[in-house]
């Protein structure tokens, strides 16, 4: 059970735990026939990306590999990107002639999912496609195709399921929306 902290700095459930399960699992089931017959890599972007992570791969019903990579946009207490992209650890798989499947759990700016994309498709994968949990379009400023989404979003700060409110709470079995009334960032 998730310390019960959070509750003061919950200003409402966005996105239920079943509506998660539900969601999960119809992703899926839409990744497995559409890559039905094939092998499948995984890239899951540390450390917002691992609940999704791992719940969707229950899902999957194809043979499949999961590598992980963490990358920097954000410090402790930032809501915002800065825009700047590092990698801070990178895959130990090379990808070279593989289905890669990004499993990410939230998108933006775009900023970070493009600067992965770059890198990534200079090691010549066989495919490159996106999966992210939450899809926040509203705060879009790169042009990024997602193949897979789990919620479309407002523009709203978020934490729980994998995403964190200064590294606390990932471990919340849903979506909610920090109550910026009464929240504020550590520097």
């Amino acid at each position: 059970m998730p310390s019960e902290t959070y509750k003061k700095y919950l200003k409402e459930v966005l996105v239920t735990e079943e509506d998660l399960k539900r969601r999960v699992a119809e992703l899926g089931r839409q990744i497995s026939s559409d890559y039905a017959g094939e092998e499948l890599l995984m890239v899951c972007v540390l450390r917002g990306g691992v609940m999704f992570l791992t719940d969707l791969m229950r899902e999957l019903t194809i043979p499949h590999m999961i590598d992980f990579m963490a990358l920097s946009s954000y410090g402790v207490g930032r809501r915002e990107s800065s825009g700047t992209v590092r990698i801070t650890m990178d895959l130990n798989m090379d990808i070279y002639g593989r289905n890669v499947l990004i499993v990410e759990d939230i998108v933006d700016s775009g900023y970070t999912m493009c600067s992965l994309l770059e890198v990534l498709e200079t090691r010549h994968p066989k495919s490159l496609k996106i999966c992210t949990l939450l899809d926040k379009a509203a705060r879009r400023e790169v042009d990024i195709k997602l193949d897979y989404v789990g919620f479309d979003i407002e523009d709203k700060f978020v934490f729980g399921y994998g995403l964190d409110l200064d590294e606390f709470y990932r471990d919340l079995p849903f979506v909610g929306v920090v109550d910026l009334d009464v929240y504020s960032p550590k520097e």
